[in-house]
């Protein structure tokens, strides 16, 4: 986040979609998906579109807003073509792919001297945040718009120190022998 120059349209682009991928755990199509009619600032929410065409209502973290809506009226160029909120740099000023999204991650980590990383990365970094939080599994698994709590499992096992708290003795075998 820090290699975002926010003093900038880039930067404060870049910045506002790693902190959503950050924070929210979006995958880089829901991002690049983002559109203008999905966020109610009013009641601060957000509607992402998932996989399966799935719309889900998230919570819209103050953070999280403050950064788009930086981006919104300091970064986002007038000329800017249809709804989406994130926006190619260059003319033509089309909705981001998934790939852009991507590149914005990749980019941001290359300049912060981090190993190539890509957007889903981030998703991870957003369970191990809030299980570190103290939320409980389905609490992640809800955020993360996962149907099943064994896909929720998968990024909880990231977080050893918080598994280690949750796994339970190794029986004792028997006295005097090998178990």
């Amino acid at each position: 986040l820090d290699s975002c120059d926010r003093r900038t349209s880039t930067g404060r682009r870049d910045y506002a979609v790693m902190l959503l991928l950050s924070r929210l755990g979006l995958r880089a199509g829901e991002a690049a998906r983002l559109g203008l009619d999905d966020i109610d600032w009013r009641r601060g929410e957000i509607t992402i579109v998932g996989k399966g065409n799935r719309a889900e209502l998230l919570p819209l973290p103050a953070d999280v807003g403050a950064a788009i809506a930086a981006y919104l009226r300091r970064g986002r160029p007038a000329t800017a073509e249809g709804r989406s909120v994130f926006v190619r740099v260059h003319a033509p000023h089309r909705a981001l792919s998934t790939g852009g999204i991507t590149m914005i991650v990749f980019g941001a980590a290359q300049r912060a001297g981090l190993p190539k990383m890509h957007a889903h990365r981030l998703r991870h970094t957003a369970a191990t945040a809030m299980l570190r939080a103290g939320s409980p599994l389905p609490e992640v698994g809800q955020v993360l718009r996962h149907r099943s709590m064994l896909t929720t499992a998968i990024y909880a096992k990231v977080d050893r120190d918080a598994l280690a708290v949750l796994a339970r003795p190794w029986p004792a075998g028997p006295a005097g022998g090998a178990s």
